[in-house]
């Protein structure tokens, strides 16, 4: 998604959330000086690469999904390429699979993550507000090849496509590249594991953004955003219960 047509919705959602635009700034400096020259290096493009022209399956953390079965797809010419949300890339190790790109903000279990990076994946982190001693800590643990994304005007070193959570903003990338089609699998907006009311009525909130997010990326027509649901029935995305993101 072009910037000049993401920015007014990030807008919104910053002022539902309340993030002060200085703390992104800073995130974004933090992760510029702690990429590589390399890793700053045309980061869209790097990851077009990798996606352009294939089915990009984006996996998501819903219960119980475990990854996905992509044995059971039909043939194609291209083969499909993975992009495993944040913690999902553990669940795709544990299949056995590699995922082409992994999207985090590096708030889950990191070490999976610099796993698959050892093993292959581009991980594009993604810089915001809160989690500048998560940048500090992690950012220099990826042996392999690492991108860099935020929440404001794209730079050379950093990419905005659109998207919020690590979900749907892996779906606005597979959008952004040319994949062939998007298939969603494991998404979830309403299971979360959050003990604490406040901090789970605020997670329930970003959930039902990701889900108008991802509704909105699916009317826009431009790249076929598909359910590819645990009985293997795939369809175009709509709003049912395990069509969401973690």
């Amino acid at each position: 998604m072009r910037y000049d047509v993401w920015a007014p919705r990030y807008a919104r959602i910053r002022d539902e959330f309340g993030f002060p635009f200085e703390r992104e700034e800073a995130a974004a400096a933090t992760l510029e000086r702690l990429l590589s020259p390399a890793d700053r290096l045309d980061p869209l493009g790097r990851i077009r690469s990798r996606l352009a022209g294939h089915d990009a399956i984006v996996v998501g953390l819903a219960p119980d999904a475990g990854p996905p079965p992509v044995w059971r797809l039909p043939a194609t010419p291209d083969r499909p390429v993975l992009i495993a949300a944040d913690g999902a890339t553990e669940r795709c190790l544990t299949g056995g699979l590699v995922p082409a790109v992994v999207v985090t903000d590096l708030d889950g279990p990191v070490p999976s993550e610099v796993t698959a990076n050892q093993r292959g994946s581009l991980v594009l982190v993604h810089a915001h507000g809160d989690n500048i001693p998560a940048l500090e800590r992690w950012v220099p643990e990826f042996p392999g090849e690492l991108a860099g994304s935020w929440a404001g005007p794209p730079r050379p070193a950093l990419l905005n496509v659109g998207g919020f959570t690590d979900g749907d903003r892996a779906a606005y990338l597979a959008e952004a590249v040319g994949a062939r089609r998007i298939l969603l699998w494991g998404f979830d907006f309403e299971s979360v594991e959050e003990p604490e009311e406040g901090a789970r009525t605020r997670k329930l909130a970003k959930l039902a953004c990701a889900r108008r997010l991802l509704e909105e990326l699916a009317a826009a027509g431009s790249v076929p955003v598909l359910r590819w649901s645990r009985d293997g029935s795939i369809g175009p995305y709509g709003t049912s219960r395990d069509e969401s993101t973690r």
